[in-house]
């Protein structure tokens, strides 16, 4: 995707570092943050100046990220996805301390689904869930993901907008 953004002269190169799945980069000193894969679509829509039309972009293939901080400490962010078989390995590679997994459905996993994906592959410490309630079709829940973790010893943490999380 950084490659049509730049293409299409959305942002200067300087902001879009290249990288692709299993590459990092160091953003900031002790920060890592590495591409890995994810299962959905990628596209780019992007009014054209000149036409005054919507133009539809490839977007490159979709990832997740690892972000490691300074200390070890690991955040898988699944970005939007599918649950795949590769989350273990996920797990098993990188360890992660903290997840942010999809849940809303019809775009990416619902609560359940993202449940099983936690519990049974990615196995973090804790878990927040992401991209729901922020459009009709995403109807999947916090409560609904909270059920589906059932007796887990994953801690769930739900956020509030505006409020901060203490791990």
């Amino acid at each position: 995707m950084s490659q049509a953004l730049t293409t299409l002269g959305v942002l200067p190169p300087a902001m879009l570092p290249r990288m692709n799945k299993g590459g990092t980069v160091q953003p900031a000193p002790g920060i890592k943050v590495t591409a890995v894969h994810a299962e959905h679509s990628s596209v780019y829509v992007w009014r054209n100046p000149g036409t005054g039309k919507d133009e539809t972009h490839p977007g490159g293939e979709p990832v997740g990220w690892i972000i490691e901080l300074e200390n070890g400490f690991r955040i898988y962010h699944a970005g939007d996805t599918a649950a795949f078989g590769d989350m273990r390995l996920i797990h098993e590679r990188y360890q992660p301390d903290l997840a942010l997994v999809p849940i809303g459905g019809i775009f990416t996993m619902d609560p359940v689904d993202a449940a099983w994906a936690v519990k049974d592959m990615i196995r973090p410490k804790v878990v927040i869930p992401i991209h729901y309630g922020t459009n009709p079709l995403a109807t999947g829940t916090a409560a609904q993901f909270q059920d589906a973790m059932g007796q887990s010893d994953i801690r769930v943490l739900v956020p509030k907008p505006g409020q901060p999380l203490t791990l």
